[in-house]
């Protein structure tokens, strides 16, 4: 982003912290309705999440000054709004983060190639970065990898941040040397993103098996869990790409996460608009 690393606010941390519950409110207005929230709403709907009002105002002023946020006033009403970058960084997530499909080994990879000047190393970080966020692997230290179908996004990001220049993508398939399997745990760290998916079904299996013993549906703890839910999710589609279940070790637990994260969206994403449009409404 222009003033904001792509990697923070809206990428969700093991403890959700209040700028990222509210990132999550925006992402998810915008599905429903899209733009503007009020100061007053936005406080009104992160008491649902045990956030105080203060938290919510203090973490309002980190994101506009990260320029994730942009303060515009309605009607003499004060409240804010994401930014285009932070729309173009949340549409781009969603087709991530509800992409339900991995991988195959039939699609093959996506390698990013590149040559950065040693007089521009901040951009060779940059770049690095933004690809260790998009999910790709390290080959070595100039060639990345990913799941093929990356490669729209990837050179959408390359492009937004002034660094296509300086990249080749190329589509490719693992021919020799070496076993796939072994490879794949070479170039992602498998054993970090275990223990990530095993926090997330700490965290979140026991809400499912909550909501399926519940027969009435509060709107306020249907919000709560779901923006939640999405918050603590909202981070492993970037680092585990979708990778093709052939080559992950057996019971994965990214497979399971993703069960547990889609049946509480089928089940809270309903409930949880309507109490979003339920407090919006006054």
């Amino acid at each position: 982003m222009t003033a904001v690393p792509e990697s923070t606010e809206l990428d969700a941390g093991r403890a959700a912290q209040p700028r990222q519950l509210i990132v999550s409110v925006y992402g998810f207005y915008h599905r429903v309705e899209g733009g503007w929230l009020s100061v007053a709403s936005l406080i009104d709907l992160l008491a649902a999440l045990g956030v105080d009002e203060p938290a919510v105002r203090s973490s309002i002023s980190r994101l506009k000054r990260r320029s994730i946020l942009d303060a515009v006033r309605r009607d003499g009403t004060a409240g804010y709004e994401l930014s285009d970058t932070a729309l173009a960084i949340l549409r781009e997530g969603d087709e991530r983060i509800f992409r339900r499909d991995r991988a195959t080994l039939a699609d093959g990879w996506l390698l990013a190639v590149f040559s950065v000047p040693e007089t521009e190393r901040h951009k060779r970080h940059v770049l690095r970065t933004q690809l260790a966020r998009l999910g790709f692997g390290t080959a070595s230290s100039g060639v990345w990898i990913a799941p093929a179908h990356l490669h729209q996004v990837t050179a959408e990001a390359l492009t937004r941040l002034g660094l296509a220049s300086y990249a080749d993508l190329f589509r490719a398939e693992h021919l020799a040397f070496g076993n796939a399997q072994d490879k794949v745990r070479e170039w992602w760290d498998l054993d970090q993103l275990d223990e990530l998916y095993t926090a997330f079904l700490d965290e979140h299996a026991p809400v499912l098996d909550r909501w399926k013993r519940r027969r009435t549906v509060p709107g306020n703890e249907a919000f709560a869990d779901y923006v939640r839910v999405l918050t603590g999710w909202r981070r492993m589609p970037y680092l585990d790409p979708g990778l093709p279940a052939e080559l992950l070790p057996a019971d994965w637990s990214g497979i399971r996460a993703a069960e547990v994260f889609f049946a509480l969206h089928e089940r809270l994403e309903a409930p949880a608009r309507e109490y979003l449009l339920q407090v919006l409404s006054g």
